[in-house]
């Protein structure tokens, strides 16, 4: 994702309605140690740029975990050629659960990671591929807990968790280079319905979360800002989900919007101090928390089970 301005003056959210009160919080049912297991599986395959070893080593790994435990599974394979003439194969891989609902939820995340830390200090870490356990890892960590507990309790309601591909790998002044899968995605989506609302998670481990609303999320999808930010008030996590404009990002919930899907980014663009950790050498599993995914794993379920209770 890249940073491009800070969100202006942005009008808050109206707060829950006085006249009732708000549901009570659902069960807790996401393990935050089983998510940071994920986390640690992932980064010990290596970065997985595309074209690597430990890219293709993960998309096996995702590949598996998708068809063991999701209803069906979605995947779009595909060659995307740069400006510049690279060829990458990258690989979008859907878990569907309750696939014949027509009320349906989108997550998603990107499982790729950057082939350069060139925010490093040392020059010489710059050309150097990142290890992506926040930018990255946390996000699939999140979605693959959401499935577990999908599994285990199914949903009255569709869900949909997408990994998408080609994220982070060039300029984000190129558009031939990065939001990879989320374009392609958006070009060609998966058969039935689309998503009453989808939610973008990047960068959701780092051990001192704090996330802020979106700025490009207020302008295209506030009402679903409203309605995840509410979740987590009613989960326990307001202190986490600052209901307070953030920074504006350009990531991978913007291709969807523009395809007409009502879209989000939940993310804490301030990872260490300063954001110092940020498409670093240093971006490794001790910077983050079984404690901060276990709050978005938290969340997102209460998203999707108090969507379903409004639907009964």
């Amino acid at each position: 994702m890249m940073q491009y301005r800070l969100a202006g003056s942005l009008v808050l959210l109206a707060a829950l309605g006085a006249c009732s009160s708000p549901p009570p919080a659902p069960p807790r049912e996401f393990d935050g140690a089983a998510a940071m297991r994920y986390v640690e599986t992932q980064v010990a395959f290596g970065p997985r740029v595309p074209g690597t070893e430990g890219h293709q080593r993960m998309a096996s790994w995702l590949d598996s975990l998708a068809h063991a435990t999701a209803d069906s599974v979605f995947i779009q394979d595909w060659v995307n050629v740069t400006a510049k003439g690279e060829k990458l194969s990258l690989r979008n891989v859907m878990m569907r659960f309750n696939p014949s609902a027509t009320d349906r939820i989108l997550f998603l995340t990107h499982w790729d990671t950057r082939p350069i830390a060139e925010r490093s200090v040392n020059p010489e870490d710059r050309k150097k591929p990142i290890a992506g356990a926040n930018d990255g890892a946390s996000g699939v960590a999140v979605l693959l807990g959401m499935a577990d507990a999908l599994k285990k309790t199914p949903s009255a309601i569709g869900v949909d968790l997408l990994f998408v591909d080609g994220e982070d790998y060039g300029s984000f002044e190129d558009s031939t280079e990065t939001l990879l899968g989320a374009r392609y995605y958006a070009r060609n989506q998966a058969p039935g319905p689309k998503p009453l609302f989808a939610v973008l998670l990047d960068m959701v481990g780092d051990r001192d979360l704090q996330v802020y609303q979106e700025g490009n999320s207020l302008l295209g999808a506030p009402e679903v800002v409203e309605r995840v930010w509410d979740a987590a008030k009613i989960a326990g996590y307001s202190k986490v989900f600052i209901a307070t404009p953030g920074q504006t990002m350009v990531d991978d919930h913007l291709p969807l919007q523009l395809a007409g899907i009502r879209a989000i980014d939940v993310i804490d663009f301030n990872y260490g101090s300063n954001n110092s950790l940020w498409h670093t050498v240093d971006d490794t599993p001790d910077k983050l928390s079984a404690q901060s995914l276990q709050a978005v794993g938290d969340v997102m379920m209460a998203v999707v089970r108090l969507e379903a209770g409004g639907k009964k």
